[in-house]
C-alpha cells in the first residue's frame, strides 16, 4: 500500500480509519482505555525511571503518548521519557487537532505545533524525546537500533491489518525488548499470543477495557507460554 496522510472519517467525534474500517481509539473513552490497557498492562507509572523508553506500533492520534507523559510526570521520577513509535499512515494535522480537542487536560501543544502541517518525526522537550518513525513496520523496525522497556501494540485489529501483528513483527519486538521487558495490547487473539510467545515473551490474557473481554500482556522472559 502507498504511504500517506491517513484519510479520517469521524463517529461520534472519534476518528475511524478508512484504510482499515476501524477506530483510533475506543468509542467508550479512548483515554480511560489507554490507560488500562498500557499503562496498567506494563505496571506503569511504577516502573518509570530516567531514561525508560516505552516504543508503540501505531502511533495515531498521539493519545497513548501524551497519556504516558501525564503519568511520567505525575509519577515525579525526574529526568527523561523516551518514547519511539512507529507509523505507516500518518494523520493530517488538522485531523489530530479534532482528535485531541476532547482532551483539554492533556499536554496537547507538543504535538500540535502550530507551525507545522505535518507531524514533526523528532519532538523533544526538558523531560522527553520523542521519535516518530514513518514506515512499514516491517521494513523499518528491523531498522532501529533502540530497546524498549515497554510496548504499547496499538495497530489496527489483526482482522484488518494482519501484517502489522505477524510472527515475523512480533519477533522484532522481541529483539527490541531490553531485559525483563514487557508488552501490553488490547488484542487477545490467539495467533497474535501464540506470535508473541514463539518470540520469548510470556503471555497472559487478562480483563481488557470497556466491552472487549480480554486484553494481553507478557514479559520478555526465557521461552513464552501461552496461559
Amino acid at each position: 500500500m502507498d504511504k500517506g496522510q491517513h484519510k479520517i472519517k469521524w463517529r461520534d467525534g472519534v476518528p475511524v480509519s478508512t484504510l482499515f474500517d476501524d477506530p483510533f481509539f475506543s468509542l467508550e473513552d479512548g483515554l480511560a482505555e489507554t490507560r488500562h490497557t498500557f499503562l496498567d498492562g506494563n505496571n506503569l507509572p511504577a516502573r518509570f525511571r530516567d531514561g525508560f523508553h516505552v516504543a508503540e506500533l501505531g502511533f495515531g492520534t498521539g493519545l497513548n503518548f501524551l497519556a504516558v507523559l501525564v503519568a511520567f510526570r505525575e509519577a515525579g521520577c525526574g529526568g527523561t521519557l523516551h518514547f519511539t513509535s512507529f507509523e505507516a499512515f500518518p494523520m493530517a494535522m488538522g485531523d489530530l487537532h479534532k482528535a485531541l480537542a476532547v482532551y483539554p487536560d492533556l499536554p496537547s501543544e507538543t504535538l500540535l505545533q502550530s507551525d507545522r502541517t505535518t507531524l514533526s518525526p523528532r519532538i523533544t522537550g526538558q523531560d522527553f524525546e520523542l521519535r516518530i518513525i514513518i514506515g512499514d513496520v516491517r521494513e523499518v523496525l528491523p531498522k532501529w537500533d533502540g530497546a524498549a522497556d515497554a510496548w504499547f501494540l496499538d495497530g489496527f485489529a489483526p482482522a484488518k491489518n494482519p501484517e502489522m501483528w505477524g510472527v515475523d513483527v512480533m519477533e522484532q519486538v522481541a529483539r527490541h525488548t531490553a531485559p525483563g521487558g514487557t508488552f501490553a495490547t488490547y488484542t487477545a487473539v490467539g495467533d497474535v499470543r501464540r506470535a508473541l510467545a514463539a518470540a520469548g515473551f510470556t503471555v497472559e490474557r487478562i480483563p481488557g477495557f470497556g466491552r472487549k473481554r480480554h486484553m494481553t500482556r507478557g514479559q520478555l522472559g526465557d521461552g513464552g507460554s501461552d496461559r
